[in-house]
Order: C-alpha cells, then sequence, then structure tokens
C-alpha cells in the first residue's frame, strides 16, 4: 500500500513512524508545513514532520498551500493509494481528498464528533473531562466531521496535564491507526456517520486563554492550569512587582474564602488564593524571566503579603 503522509507537529512523528515500520506500507513522500522562524533568535527550523524523516530518502513537500494545482500534482505523481493525515495544519480540497483511490484518513485526539478542531486534547483537560481518546476517520470537506472508522477512549488523569496526555494519545493514535490501515488494506473497513446533535468544538488557542480569572471556581481554574500546561501556560499579575507576570504550571484544589484572587496564606507548598468558590494553591510556577519553580521556593524569594490581589491582567 502507498502512502502519501501529510502531518506536521510533533503529534504526527509517531503515526509516521509506526506507517514506516509497517510491513506492505510504502511511505512514498511527507507533506508538511514550511520552515518557520523559532525562538528568540528566529532561527529557520524545519517542522518536527520533515526533522523526522530526514536521511531516509522519503520525499519531503513543504507548500505554503497545500490546495495549489502544482502541489496536488506531486500528490498524485506518488501514485498514493492512501492518505493519512495526523496535525496538519491546512484545510484540505475536495481534490486533495479525492487524490488517493483508497480515501484520506484522519488520526483526531477526541472521541467525536466530541471537540472537533484544532485543539481537542487541551480543552478536553480544560473543560474537566474524565475521559477522552483517539477517533480515526475518514477525512470530508467539514472540519472533523468524516465518517468515524475506529475509536479508542482513555481516562483523564486528575492531575494530568494536556502535554502528559499528548503523549499517551499520540502513542495510542499511531496504534489505532495501523489497525485502521490494515482494515483498509483487507477491504474490512467499518464506516460510522457522526452524530451531529452530539458535536462540540476546540478551537485553536492563544496566548490570552491562559489569563486567569479568579472570579471562577478553583476547580475551573485547577482544570485550565493543567490543560493550558505546557501551552500557552496559565498566568497572573503581582502586583508592585518588577517582573509581574506569574505562570502558573501546577496548581491544587483547596478549601477558603476570600476576595477572587485575595492571597489567603504564604505557607506551605505556595501561595493560597481565593477563588470565586474555594482555593487555589500555587504548586509549581515561572515569574516571568525566570527559571521554573516550586511554589515554596516562590514564597521564599518573594516578599508577598496575605491579602494582597493577583489580578487578572495588568
Amino acid at each position: 500500500m502507498r502512502v502519501v503522509f501529510m502531518g506536521s507537529a510533533e503529534i504526527a512523528c509517531h503515526s509516521l513512524d509506526a506507517l514506516m515500520r509497517e510491513p506492505g506500507v510504502d511511505v512514498v513522500a511527507v507533506v508538511t508545513q514550511p520552515d518557520r522562524c523559532k525562538g528568540r533568535r528566529l532561527q529557520m527550523s524545519a517542522c518536527p514532520a520533515k526533522a523526522h524523516v530526514a536521511g531516509t530518502g522519503i520525499p519531503v513537500y513543504t507548500p505554503a498551500r497545500i490546495n495549489e494545482p502544482a502541489v496536488l500534482d506531486q500528490v498524485r505523481a506518488r501514485k498514493p493509494d492512501l492518505i493519512v493525515v495526523v496535525a496538519y495544519g491546512q484545510i484540505l480540497s475536495a481534490d486533495v481528498l479525492a487524490a488517493a483511490p483508497l480515501g484520506c484518513i484522519n488520526v483526531h485526539t477526541s472521541l467525536l464528533p466530541a471537540y472537533r478542531g484544532a485543539a481537542p486534547i487541551q480543552w478536553a483537560v480544560a473543560k474537566g473531562e474524565r475521559e477522552t481518546g483517539v477517533t480515526i476517520m475518514y477525512m470530508d470537506e467539514g472540519m472533523d466531521t468524516g465518517d468515524i472508522i475506529l475509536q479508542r477512549g482513555t481516562l483523564i488523569g486528575t492531575e494530568e496535564t494536556a502535554g502528559e496526555l499528548h503523549d499517551r494519545l499520540a502513542v495510542m493514535g499511531a496504534e489505532l491507526l495501523l489497525e485502521a490501515v490494515r482494515l483498509i488494506r483487507d477491504g474490512a473497513v467499518p464506516r460510522e456517520p457522526q452524530d451531529e446533535s452530539q458535536a462540540s468544538y476546540a478551537p485553536k488557542l492563544s496566548k490570552r486563554d491562559g489569563e486567569m480569572d479568579w472570579n471562577c471556581t478553583a476547580q475551573e481554574l485547577h482544570n485550565r492550569v493543567r490543560g493550558f500546561n505546557p501551552w500557552p501556560c496559565c498566568f497572573c499579575h503581582v502586583p508592585d512587582r518588577k517582573h509581574a507576570t506569574l505562570r502558573v504550571l501546577r496548581a491544587a484544589v483547596e478549601d477558603g474564602a476570600g476576595r477572587p484572587g485575595e492571597i489567603l496564606d504564604v505557607k506551605g507548598d505556595g501561595p493560597l488564593v481565593a477563588c470565586g468558590e474555594g482555593a487555589l494553591r500555587l504548586l509549581e510556577v515561572q515569574p516571568e524571566g525566570k527559571r521554573i519553580m516550586t511554589g515554596r521556593e516562590y514564597i521564599c524569594g518573594h516578599a508577598l503579603q496575605v491579602g494582597e490581589i493577583l489580578r487578572k491582567e495588568i
């Protein structure tokens, strides 16, 4: 089976690696995002999927626009039987979707139709879901609306971050993808339409999504801290400090009451901050321009006062 793989992000590499090792599967091309400037020095960097196949001899295409006729000609020239898409980052046209006789399938990190969209892992954690999973589906022109081939669920740990869940789902997705590819190869693939009445969405994240609103309940903020770790990361603002922005990477829900954002105590494993309901203990933080540290270390190095208010914004 000749496969053209379309993927960009780190999570795509697990599925790509699985396909490259699968007997009877020939990855004839990788289509990925163009090199981009990254880091403080804005150095040009290849995306993870491109770097993953360096030295393998597999042709790599990095079109700025996947749906250009010349790019479609390149894909067709590889004569794929199947196209596999994992975290590619561009919308595919009907012509691209039809470029392989066995279709175009996608690995999506939610139990569709829940959390369609760009950030299903982060929003599932941030919304306090107890379960998520992986879906292998046929792609159509909608946003994650195609027929389901296979699904596998997993529980989300009560303290698990989006980054930790990402790593687990990357492995699960690669395993389930191979199951789907074998079913397609054997002509025994199931197709189940999605229930539109159960659809929900996971929009692309922005840095602003990480801003902590202390009027929320402690549990809601705890979920958002987990869901937005490692990016965009939750943050708040400490009054009257040179380095005012404080990133919060881990926290715990505790009892406590006060004005939203009020520091209730500066003892124990980190500052305790009042929320709209309950309180949040800040266990791991990163002051602006400094290293990640425990909440206890932060207390020792910063003269926080009981009664001070951590602000939502500057």
